[in-house]
């Protein structure tokens, strides 16, 4: 299983284990009223969990703890999914962290971790990130990474309180990524 680190963050294999040290972070978190996943209980914080322990073992996600290495703490989860081996697109997504770790640069080091293995290790053609329009603070992040918007699909998920959703699609090419990689190693230095 993929373990990846460098001197601010270790995003190390999900497992059910992790729940005891997740389930205080789900309580906290009022950002992830724009995803479909509802963690809001134990039942479905554990049941959201084995999903993407699930999804691993059917080789279609890379779920990862993260753990922020200059406070020792866990600061919340975030995967790889819908893995197209064929076309070569990876998607980075379901991330959520602790507010405390929030604006700390946590956020970067982890994505740029992502990026560097999707285009490095895994050699994939496209990133995508898929987030819900609404939700400013994640879309900036990700376009700060160096994310283009590609487009908006409409009405497109109902996230957990029943709302319809617009999706905004964000996307990286392989060809962007030394340039991308170097503003965000500038960054992360």
């Amino acid at each position: 299983m993929t373990t990846l680190e460098n001197d601010i963050v270790l995003l190390k294999p999900l497992t059910p284990e992790h729940f005891d040290v997740l389930l205080p972070i789900s309580k906290q978190l009022d950002v992830y009223r724009y995803s479909p996943s509802d963690i809001s209980t134990d039942k479905k914080l554990k049941v959201y969990l084995q999903a993407a322990i699930d999804l691993r073992s059917e080789g279609r996600a890379i779920p990862f703890l993260v753990h922020d290495k200059r406070t020792s703490e866990v600061a919340g989860c975030t995967r790889f999914g819908h893995i197209d081996h064929k076309n070569k697109v990876i998607h980075i997504g379901w991330t959520w962290i602790a507010p405390k770790f929030q604006g700390t640069g946590l956020n970067t080091n982890m994505k740029f971790l992502m990026l560097y293995y999707a285009f490095e290790e895994l050699m994939m053609e496209k990133v995508e990130f898929r987030i819900d329009e609404r939700n400013t603070r994640s879309r900036k992040a990700v376009e700060k990474l160096g994310a283009k918007l590609e487009g908006v699909l409409r009405k497109s998920v109902v996230v957990k309180d029943g709302f319809r959703r617009n999706t905004c699609c964000y996307g990286m090419l392989r060809e962007e990524w030394p340039r991308i990689k170097q503003k965000l190693m500038y960054q992360i230095a």
